[in-house]
């Protein structure tokens, strides 16, 4: 089965901020924008970053592996070694992990890395890999 890409609208408060994180810390490419928004190639999704005025309610938490995961949260499923490169390029900027790098579920179905931290307006990412893609639905 063919994945296609998909398609995730967030808000943000500050779209200079946004063109920081997501353009030059993640490396997305840049897309259409306007003074009200930024298309972004996110790891060949289409991720776009909204201005709005204030922003929502910040994140509630869900515990999962004894870490308390903040939700909501959007993220990718990156190779193991590109996870790899791009924990120690967050690493590397002094990045503020809301959960730091490692492995989650280790010696279960599901092993998996893992990493979450905030963009500047406040929305939550998570970074994952598996060694074993076949483990993305174990159960």
């Amino acid at each position: 089965m063919s994945v296609q890409p998909f398609h995730l609208a967030i808000p943000v408060d500050d779209l200079t901020k946004a063109k920081a994180f997501y353009g030059e810390l993640l490396g997305c490419e840049m897309g259409r924008f306007s003074n009200q928004w930024i298309d972004w190639n996110f790891f060949g999704h289409q991720l776009v970053t909204h201005l709005v005025v204030s922003m929502p309610s910040a994140p509630q938490h869900n515990e999962v592996d004894s870490h308390a995961v903040p939700v909501p949260h959007f993220g990718v499923v990156l190779q193991w070694d590109d996870w790899q490169a791009l924990s120690q390029r967050l690493k590397a900027a002094g990045t503020e992990f809301v959960i730091e790098p490692y492995i989650r579920f280790k010696g279960q179905a599901g092993e998996q890395a893992t990493l979450f931290f905030m963009d500047p307006a406040g929305n939550a990412l998570e970074f994952k890999a598996f060694k074993d893609i076949d483990q993305l639905f174990a159960r």
